[in-house]
């Protein structure tokens, strides 16, 4: 495909967005490649047979005809004119592919033939979130559930089957599907949540995205892709047994990661830490997936002291646990999303994110004196396919000195402002 240059913009439009498959273009022919399961064929009948949609930006096919179409597409909310043209045949693809409220306009020898405005009410909406991890769809679902509310539409989510249990049953009135079960001709309008990555390193692609995730979070971008408010709201989690798990009280730990950066690499924050709560009356649950994880030669293990629940159990058995728990000590990963959704309060270890990365919480632990917030540095390059990788120190002393001077007694000082910290002791 080529991307159609128009003469300059009009003091009323944007410039030129849209991609074009001009007249040789066979009729079902994608204009670009889109998301996989979307119907070549965009579902929405208009007059003459020309067909459109709202599936991976604005899109509408042109059959042959004596005379030559004229498409228009704007954006309501901008009053922009996004893109014109006059083609015999073909297809018209928006570049843009994150929501716009377009409209789209087609005629032929001046006979306006359709003139359309984005409306979901009561149609059908796919939202994607194409990652097998945890914490980021739990981050993004919920601005899928705003824009289901802010539009009145008929909601189906593409995720990893291991959260349906999870959101299922909170959520009865959204169909949860995984890739393959998508019928793509259903609906009449979709969107892609998603980081994505060049190389190994994070970039936003600025046709997908309306702005850099790095600047207003991780979990919000998705807000902004969406076009809802980007204020936090955890989802609704259903838990199918919700008994407290042990009579005593415990907080629920988790210390492994996907990448070293993510770790707290001070080498005894959680012992200290551990022997902590435990002298605070507290028995200390760790739940990571893994006992040990890491690559190469660096390799991590639980805490020392922590009671071992590690192991590959459902997502609901680890919702129960946090759910009960007194609070959760974690880091920036999935097990502190699944602990902010079920209401438990979060203690967060984080050096590399900067705090607007994650959900807010009164409990974060950074420290500001030593290197930080790589990850929100669109100067970094973060490789993910490193384990290893530290943008701005790698193979220098100063190598993941963000959680390195990270002290047990910061961690300490944190949990001793969370409420009613140590009362059951004091009850007794």
């Amino acid at each position: 495909m080529n991307m159609v240059t128009m003469p300059g913009p009009m003091p009323d439009q944007a410039a030129p967005s849209a991609d074009i498959a001009p007249d040789a273009a066979a009729p079902g022919t994608a204009a670009a490649a889109g998301p996989a399961g979307l119907a070549d064929i965009p579902t929405q009948q208009g007059p003459d047979g020309l067909r459109f949609d709202f599936n991976d930006g604005c899109r509408v096919l042109l059959p042959e005809s004596a005379h030559p179409w004229r498409v228009r597409i704007s954006d309501l909310d901008t009053g922009n004119v996004l893109f014109e043209t006059e083609i015999r045949a073909g297809r018209v693809n928006s570049t843009k592919r994150y929501f716009v409220r377009f409209r789209l306009e087609v005629w032929q020898r001046d006979e306006k033939l359709l003139s359309h405005d984005y409306d979901a009410a009561g149609r059908n909406v796919l939202v994607r979130f194409p990652v097998d991890t945890l914490g980021d769809p739990l981050g993004w679902f919920p601005y899928a559930v705003k824009f289901q509310e802010k539009h009145g539409c008929r909601l189906t989510c593409v995720m990893n089957a291991k959260l349906f249990p999870l959101l299922r049953d909170a959520y009865p009135d959204i169909d949860f599907v995984i890739e393959d079960q998508v019928d793509g001709g259903r609906f009449y309008a979709s969107y892609t949540v998603v980081v994505y990555f060049v190389k190994g390193g994070m970039y936003e692609h600025k046709d997908q995205v309306p702005t850099d995730y790095r600047f207003v979070g991780l979990h919000r971008a998705a807000a902004y892709i969406l076009g809802v408010d980007p204020a936090d709201r955890p989802p609704r989690i259903a838990i199918s047994n919700d008994t407290r798990p042990i009579a005593e009280p415990y907080v629920c730990i988790a210390s492994q990661s996907t990448m070293q950066a993510k770790y707290w690499n001070n080498p005894h924050g959680w012992r200290e830490v551990v022997a902590f709560l435990k002298s605070s009356g507290y028995r200390v649950i760790c739940i990571d997936q893994k006992h040990t994880h890491g690559h190469g030669l660096v390799w991590n293990r639980m805490p020392d002291g922590a009671e071992d629940l590690t192991g590959d159990q459902p997502l609901s058995e680890r919702a129960r646990w946090l759910k009960h728990a007194e609070f959760f000590v974690g880091l920036s990963s999935g097990l502190s999303w699944l602990a902010w959704a079920v209401g438990t309060p979060v203690v967060m270890i984080s050096g590399f994110t900067h705090p607007i990365t994650e959900f807010a919480t009164p409990y974060r632990v950074i420290n500001y004196h030593a290197c930080n917030s790589c990850w929100n540095d669109v100067q970094a390059h973060f490789d993910r396919h490193d384990f290893l990788t530290c943008p701005r120190h790698k193979d220098t002393p100063r190598q993941f000195e963000c959680t390195r001077l990270i002290t047990a007694e910061h961690v300490k000082r944190v949990i001793r402002t969370i409420p009613n910290f140590g009362a059951h002791r004091a009850s007794r």
